[in-house]
């Protein structure tokens, strides 16, 4: 790709909705929204708390309000070839850290790897997939409820959603392994049909012991990453237009994209971004314990691969320096993960700690890769940094005309005290 830190090389890419902006701008994402529809029993807290789950149950109770439009200004930001929001001040990006403290889940552990299906060849004492299904879960879904390797989640639900008031400590286990299983499957790491549970989740229900060496919120971010980059392809996403007759998303789209754009100029659309926004005594005092053991935080500033089976994405938190209290300077070429952008796990089973085995090694040393600065009173991006930003950068997405031309803004003086990075 060469060594030229400029280089974006996917900045305009004709498949990015950013590229359709002044031709459809008030495009905006549809989102599906779900909940694990099983009630949280008292007699699975104690394996959700080995798991490390536990905070992520709480939530489920829960429906949070989605602010689509907001959303969708900010995919417009998201650049796949960076994995970070490309912001008129820099680049920022959702961390390791964001996991941690929003979701409660440990970030230090093995990766969440292994196959699809096949566990008998791979996995030692693993069995054939519907034989291991019957096993820990004590039945087989009936054919119309199961498509390949996935299983329909209503069938879940209706067949473990209440466990029986006498149940036997076995019969207890097999109910939490399907919570569990509902947990990830329709929370943690739900796909788009928001309806069915695969099977890859068998050997991690089959050692409930052992589910709490996992770093979850790893996979969950290579997850998120992953949903991030194919949502920004303008042909792989549903996105609702502006419809007049009712809906106001268009126009806030339009709104929140302007709002950003001005960021942070002063006036009536004024937004402030705070860079270390957990650094607040109030956050610290709600925060779950566990994510602030000392090797869980140490890899929030770890440059490492992110696995979740196939998926392989990049933590790349040298270009966010500011939101752990850095000078950022000029950032290294981006990445280019393309030929790992498009692995599914599809085309038959792997063993993906083989096949991916780099990727998979490089978890593995992730302790070497914690990034070591200096962190400062006033972090944010350096005068060098936003120099080349402003020439390379993919700042501003309102038209001319909205903005005020803030492009005429000069660089902060209080860029050029913060030293070069």
């Amino acid at each position: 790709m060469g060594d030229d830190p400029a280089r974006l090389y996917r900045l305009d890419g004709v498949a990015h909705i950013a590229g359709v902006i002044n031709k459809e701008p008030q495009r905006c994402i549809r989102s599906m929204r779900r909940q694990q529809g099983m009630r949280l029993d008292d007699r699975y807290v104690p394996y959700l708390q080995m798991a490390g789950l536990y905070h992520l149950a709480r939530l489920n109770d829960r429906w949070f309000r989605l602010d689509e439009a907001l959303v969708s200004a900010f995919v417009e930001r998201w650049r796949p070839e960076t994995h970070t929001f490309h912001m008129p001040f820099g680049e920022c990006t959702i961390t390791l850290q964001d996991v941690a403290y929003q979701l409660g889940l440990p970030v230090d552990g093995r990766y969440v790897s292994g196959c699809l299906s096949e566990f008998h060849i791979y996995i030692e004492g693993g069995r054939p997939a519907w034989v291991w299904f019957q096993e820990l879960l004590g039945v087989i879904p009936p054919p119309s409820q199961v498509q390949k390797y996935v299983v329909n989640c209503n069938w879940f639900q209706e067949t473990f959603g209440e466990c029986p008031e006498d149940a036997d400590d076995d019969t207890v286990r097999r109910y939490a392994r399907a919570y569990i299983m509902m947990l990830l499957g329709m929370q943690l790491f739900a796909d788009k049909s928001g309806n069915r549970i695969h099977i890859r989740w068998l050997p991690y229900v089959a050692m409930l012991e052992k589910l709490g060496t996992y770093s979850w919120g790893s996979a969950a971010l290579a997850w998120l990453y992953r949903c991030m980059c194919r949502v920004t392809n303008r042909h792989d996403v549903k996105w609702s237009g502006y419809n007049p007759s009712g809906s106001e998303k268009g126009p806030r789209v339009q709104m929140w994209r302007l709002r950003i754009d001005r960021c942070p100029n002063k006036g009536e659309f004024l937004l402030q971004f705070i860079w270390m926004p957990y650094s607040s005594p109030d956050v610290l005092q709600v925060v779950h314990p566990e994510v602030l053991e000392p090797r869980h935080m140490a890899l929030w500033r770890s440059v490492t691969a992110l696995i979740y089976f196939s998926v392989i994405e990049w933590h790349q938190i040298d270009r966010v320096l500011p939101q752990f209290g850095g000078v950022q300077p000029p950032p290294h070429p981006a990445l280019n993960i393309d030929f790992l952008m498009s692995k599914d796990g599809r085309g038959g089973d792997r063993w993906f700690p083989s096949t991916l085995q780099k990727w998979h090694l490089l978890w593995d040393s992730r302790q070497d890769c914690v990034l070591r600065f200096d962190v400062v009173a006033d972090p944010g991006p350096s005068h060098a940094f936003l120099d080349w930003w402003s020439q390379h950068g993919k700042r501003f997405l309102s038209p001319e005309t909205q903005l005020g031309d803030p492009r005429a803004v000069p660089i902060p003086v209080e860029a050029s005290q913060r030293g070069p990075g």
